[in-house]
């Protein structure tokens, strides 16, 4: 294979096998399969008295990686760092410079959030410097997860099983699962009961049923049996009279597009997936997967985000696509934009199908069981979310019988 004189390094083969597919024969795209340094297993890794200062060393299983790669940045004029957008990503990158020994020169910062050919060719021509405030930021929670998990992991080992873990995370989880149990336990329970009648008309064979609401001036709620039976003792001989009859539609807005917990909520609601699961099938997809007569094609954006942010080119493609299949009257008419929470990082997109023209029903063929309900998941709630408002009719009706009122 003749060189190329650009080194491109992500951090899976799949998304090796399509970005290089987009760059040409000037680029050659490996794969760093993930970390290539860490803290050692063996010691805690981190000088707590100087100013926790951590110790990397090489990943011991990643040996031939790392000479391959070093063989390979050594014979290119220039070395693209294209691992994951996101704090884990940076940190490899960074990891990936200091391990190759390359100069700040001859490396550069790229991110994909979209794994398309429009996107993957805009971010090479678009380099940046390694983002040091996200690389330390992954460093202080990898840092506290060694902290916090060599202390507590051994005492999981002794006391419940071996081979649990215990960090940054697990600690707070469990922390919060148990003042949850304790809510539940303290919660004073309260009874109550629900009355409906089943009514009809005179003259009719539809019946409805209405539900007891209290007196025409007052509402009511029944707490107990005896309160029940009062109210039914007071119109079992009473006939119910409709007192108004309100009719309308009620609109009902569409979901907001995934964005990763969400994502994970719905696919384990849906689907019965879980959120391992979802992540891994959602990285199959984001990566690339081989779609007949067009090659390997992100169908994807990157799924893990916190934002609800989706791109004026997506926006225009969904309209499209909406007017041209459904017809005007499904569209909402404008873009819908869905505000993230102010915690959010906004540093990427909602989830979304990169081409909205890929409908499940195209690429099925193409797809494993999972990956077609997953994408299917993503790709109707990215178009349902641009749609117009659900229109239901909507009848409430108020029925009296003596003193008392029941509410439909």
């Amino acid at each position: 294979m003749p060189k190329a004189k650009n080194l491109v390094i992500v951090e899976s083969p799949a998304k090796a096998k399509t970005i290089e597919k987009y760059l040409g024969e000037d680029y050659r795209v490996v794969a760093s399969m993930g970390h290539l340094r860490d803290l050692p297993k063996s010691t805690l890794g981190i000088d707590i008295e100087n100013n926790f200062e951590p110790n990397y060393i090489p990943v011991r299983d990643h040996g031939e990686v790392i000479r391959n790669l070093k063989s390979l940045a050594k014979d290119s004029d220039m070395v693209y760092l294209a691992t994951d957008p996101d704090r884990e990503g940076e940190a490899i990158s960074w990891h990936l410079k200091e391990l190759l020994n390359l100069e700040d020169g001859r490396a550069r910062r790229v991110t994909f959030n979209e794994i398309t050919k429009k996107v993957v060719q805009a971010g090479i021509e678009n380099p940046r410097e390694i983002d040091q405030d996200l690389v330390d930021a992954q460093q202080a929670r990898r840092l506290l997860d060694r902290i916090v998990g060599y202390k507590l992991s051994p005492l999981l080992w002794r006391k419940i099983r071996r081979g649990l873990s215990a960090g940054r995370v697990q600690s707070v989880a469990t922390r919060m699962v148990a003042d949850r149990e304790k809510e539940i336990s303290e919660f004073v329970r309260e009874e109550y009961w629900q009355l409906d009648a089943v009514l009809g008309c005179e003259g009719s064979e539809a019946n409805f049923a209405a539900r007891f609401h209290g007196t025409a001036e007052n509402k009511l709620e029944l707490r107990n049996e005896a309160e029940v039976q009062k109210v039914i003792d007071a119109t079992k001989d009473e006939e119910f009279i409709i007192k108004s009859i309100k009719r309308g539609e009620k609109h009902r807005s569409p979901a907001a597009p995934f964005i990763t917990s969400t994502l994970q909520q719905e696919a384990s609601r849906r689907l019965g997936m879980t959120p391992k699961r979802t992540m891994s099938v959602a990285q199959q997809l984001y990566e690339g997967v081989d779609i007949e007569g067009q090659g390997t094609v992100g169908l994807i954006t990157y799924m893990r985000t916190d934002s609800l942010r989706l791109s004026d080119v997506a926006l225009m493609e969904a309209k499209n696509y909406i007017i041209e299949r459904y017809g005007k009257e499904y569209y909402h008419g404008s873009f819908r934009v869905y505000k993230s929470k102010n915690s959010a990082q906004d540093a990427h997109e909602a989830i979304r199908p990169t081409n909205i023209n890929l409908t499940p029903d195209i690429v099925r063929k193409d797809l494993s069981s999972d990956q077609y309900r997953l994408y299917r998941l993503i790709w109707g709630r990215f178009t349902a979310c641009q749609m117009a408002n659900a229109v239901y009719d909507n009848v409430v009706i108020d029925a009296e019988a003596g003193i008392l009122k029941s509410f439909s």
